[in-house]
């Protein structure tokens, strides 16, 4: 089966208006202007589970820049499925996991929502760095061209967390403290709440303490967006969690 076609066989126009206002796809919103086919992500695993050995890197172009964000994130999953099974042998002519590394960082473009980002960067890009030099993630924080290309910085640190390996989330939230957009304070939150059930000392430390060179002399809990340390903080004993929104 062909990754498109199948994808296109599955559309269902009565979940579009749906979907497109859960995506926040209207004027000024962060999705303004993506187009949806209707189909809920376990389907779209489905057809990536049945379609993603035969799937080139010449179909990928072409679903990766679909004007439909399922077919997008179905380019994604497929990826992510042929860089998982070619850490043991290219499953096509030239798909390495480098080939794969190269085919995302090349598309940031086209990944241009919360959930292209989240299911996609920490499977791939964070696998693939995990005993790798991880300045990309740190660029992508500092001076990505878009808000999703800065989400996948923080969101890759995933795979590290769960290999417990903090110091990276720890540094790149740093680098987004202050950042104006919800879409980030909730990723940095999220992450620095996955920190903290890997270790909640290491995760107080970060944030009762200063940010290194900052005049200001405030804990980084004090400075960071309510939103980013509700996110954080979300699994501490509620007294814990109240002292520290007080």
């Amino acid at each position: 089966m062909k990754l498109l076609p199948e994808m296109l066989s599955h559309a269902d126009p009565t979940q579009v208006a749906g979907l497109s206002r859960f995506f926040k796809t209207g004027p000024g919103q962060y999705g303004e202007g993506d187009k949806f086919l209707g189909i809920k992500v376990p389907v779209t695993r489905e057809v990536v589970k049945e379609c993603w050995r035969q799937t080139s890197f010449d179909e990928l172009e072409t679903c990766v820049t679909s004007e439909f964000h399922e077919v997008r994130l179905a380019a994604l999953l497929t990826l992510v499925e042929v860089f998982r099974h070619a850490k043991r042998s290219p499953v096509g002519p030239g798909m390495t996991q480098e080939a794969c590394v190269d085919f995302y960082l090349s598309h940031t473009a086209f990944i241009n929502n919360w959930d292209l980002v989240d299911l996609s960067c920490y499977p791939l890009l964070g696998v693939w760095l995990l005993d790798k030099d991880r300045t990309l993630l740190y660029e992508l924080a500092r001076n990505g061209k878009t808000i999703w290309e800065q989400r996948i910085g923080i969101v890759s640190t995933m795979t590290f967390i769960r290999n417990g390996q903090l110091d990276d989330t720890f540094a790149i939230a740093d680098i987004l403290l202050h950042h104006p957009h919800d879409l980030i304070h909730k990723a940095v939150g999220w992450l620095l709440r996955e920190a903290g059930k890997k270790d909640k000392a290491a995760l107080e430390a970060y944030l009762t303490s200063i940010l290194p060179g900052d005049p200001s002399d405030m804990p980084r809990y004090k400075q960071m967006p309510r939103t980013m340390l509700r996110y954080a903080i979300e699994k501490f004993p509620e007294a814990q969690r109240q002292a520290y929104l007080k």
